[in-house]
């Protein structure tokens, strides 16, 4: 084991999209783990559209970082020093640390990481938090039933692959927007998707829409807001029902669009317009993750990981986030299987 740790941390406050100058790489020695921690050697990191948030100055779900903060998300990393006797060197585990090479995690706040269920990165993706926030913001918000309608945008991101999978498990047609041709194959060829849209390649979201969900929407779940958003509401059903899950389109915005003007179109129908966190079904975790993992064991729910290898290139790869570069969950391979 080395005795550097590298580690990114915020270096500025971005003004509009971030770029590279928001980031720095500094150097310390590993860290030692406390009574009840661990020391993690991260094999790979989640980087998140909602980490956009985090780099403001401004209250949000998410605590915003300091400048000169480390930078966190879920990470999946093998045990190295064991501070508590749940755990053991070799273990792999997944929770919440830095953007580093290594990590101190407390091991009450870890879950452990089953390679015999799926490739460790899927830990990050869709038996994590991602395939947590589909799986309520679906089941519970968007309350599907046989039959149903469902639109989801950013379709081929880590939480809306997983949302039309799900969706079609519950009897429902499923049509997805999604920024490439590669894409939209990807959710009808392997997901199961009943149509997908490429939003990139038509100028008119609504007759896209109205031709690929010739019924009316039934339940949409949001990812990304902006014009696919105004679409799909002109084409909502008597109680239709909307997940608001993320804004990609507007994470980047210094001024609040003028709005919301879409508002009207859900009187007549009804429609209920939830936002949803998916910390607020923290007591049910284990339900989805067991559910989850059983799905991807027997391969009734496919997942994909986009890997950006070397801890150096993290920012590259958050940033790739806001350009659609990802089809799946969005990860950096940080350290190789064995040390």
């Amino acid at each position: 084991m080395t005795d550097t740790n590298r580690e990114w941390v915020l270096a500025e406050r971005p003004t509009g999209e971030p770029d590279l100058d928001c980031f720095e790489l500094r150097e310390s020695a590993v860290p030692t783990p406390d009574p009840g921690e661990l020391l993690v050697r991260t094999r790979f990191l989640s980087v998140d559209p909602y980490m956009r948030g985090r780099m403001r100055d401004a209250e949000s779900y998410a605590e915003p970082w300091d400048v000169g903060d480390s930078l966190k998300g879920g990470i999946v990393g093998e045990v190295v020093e064991s501070e508590h006797d749940a755990y053991a060197a070799g273990d792999l585990v997944t929770g919440e640390g830095a953007w580093a090479d290594y990590a101190t995690l407390a091991a009450d706040a870890v879950a452990p990481v089953d390679p015999s269920v799926a490739d460790p990165e899927a830990y990050l993706g869709a038996l994590g938090m991602p395939g947590r926030t589909a799986y309520f913001g679906l089941l519970e918000v968007g309350e599907p039933k046989p039959g149903d309608t469902v639109v989801v945008s950013g379709a081929a991101g880590a939480v809306g692959s997983v949302v039309g999978q799900i969706a079609k498990r519950n009897g429902c047609r499923v049509v997805g927007f999604a920024g490439s041709d590669e894409k939209t194959a990807w959710l009808t060829d392997e997901l199961g998707f009943d149509a997908a849209i490429n939003y990139k390649a038509t100028d008119d979201y609504h007759a896209a829409l109205e031709s690929a969900a010739p019924n009316g929407v039934d339940v949409y779940f949001d990812n990304v807001g902006g014009p696919i958003t105004d679409a799909v509401f002109a084409n909502l059903n008597l109680d239709a029902r909307v997940a608001v899950c993320g804004q990609i389109a507007h994470y980047n915005d210094e001024e609040v669009p003028t709005g919301p003007r879409k508002l009207p179109q859900l009187i007549a129908v009804r429609a209920r317009v939830q936002g949803l966190l998916v910390s607020d079904f923290a007591s049910r975790f284990g339900e989805a993750s067991e559910r989850l993992g059983r799905w991807v064991a027997s391969g009734e729910l496919t997942h994909r990981e986009t890997v950006v290898d070397g801890l150096e290139n993290a920012p590259d790869a958050f940033l790739g986030l806001f350009e659609g570069d990802n089809i799946g969950k969005q990860v950096v391979r940080v350290s190789p299987e064995t040390a």
